[in-house]
């Protein structure tokens, strides 16, 4: 099978710091893959080129079959094809409810007269319930998003992506100010998620990627310093010196 993003020898500086070095990666259309590494390892500078918020001064990134040239596209050209990015902190819109919240991220004609007149139908409207029920906020369609729990908030804006339907989504640091309840919740969501779409996760709490039980990717300075599973990449002697003995 061959892979749905491909990270190619990708480096990228700024102001004279190399950031990202000659980084290679991939994953599969149908995967959960966690990056761990340590503050300053490029994981950020990582997303932003796959999404198009940086570009890279050299290297590869293509997505999809055929592969499409990622570096050639805009933010919001990469959007629509398929590659959706959420954010540490969650970007509601607080003032509406979770179903307008959901409403307003479905995949639809999005012209300013299609926007102008939109109205969900029947068949919208299921698919918000069938998302709702999905990140497990079925029973809070109508609650305004402000009102929702941080954790609460932050499955909305999976659920905001899920809308999109993408191929691939890039989240950033899910667990971060969750109880533990939805912490257990957020990870059910994202390995449920994954069995349909790549699913990247960047993240500090072992524990929390320890309960993905998926495939790790260790960045350090910019490279791939190890893969493997958790218990594999924790491991190594690299690994251990350069970010878990920290």
């Amino acid at each position: 099978m061959s892979a749905l993003l491909e990270v190619l020898g990708v480096s990228v500086t700024f102001d004279g710091f190399r950031a990202i070095n000659d980084l290679s990666f991939s994953i599969q259309p149908a995967e959960l893959r966690a990056i761990i590494g340590p503050n300053g390892a490029g994981k950020t500078t990582f997303m932003d080129i796959v999404t198009g918020k940086t570009r890279p001064d050299s290297g590869r990134v293509q997505f999809g079959t055929p592969p499409v040239d990622l570096l050639r596209l805009r933010e919001s050209d990469i959007a629509k094809i398929g590659i959706g990015r959420k954010f540490q902190r969650p970007t509601v819109f607080e003032a509406q409810t979770v179903f307008d919240n959901l409403s307003m991220a479905l995949k639809n004609e999005r012209s300013p007269f299609a926007a102008l007149g939109y109205k969900a139908d029947r068949r919208d409207i299921g698919r918000i319930e069938e998302i709702a029920a999905e990140i497990g906020l079925a029973d809070h369609l109508r609650r305004l998003s402000g009102e929702l729990s941080h954790g609460q908030k932050q499955w909305l804006e999976i659920g905001m992506l899920l809308a999109q339907d993408p191929q691939l989504l890039l989240v950033d640091e899910p667990a971060a100010g969750m109880t533990l309840g939805e912490r257990e919740h957020t990870t059910d969501l994202l390995v449920r998620t994954a069995k349909t779409r790549a699913v990247i996760v960047v993240e500090h709490d072992m524990e929390f990627v320890r309960r993905l039980a998926c495939p790790v990717t260790v960045l350090h300075e910019g490279s791939v310093l190890a893969e493997g599973s958790l218990s594999h990449v924790t491991a190594n002697p690299d690994v251990i010196e350069v970010y878990l003995g920290r």
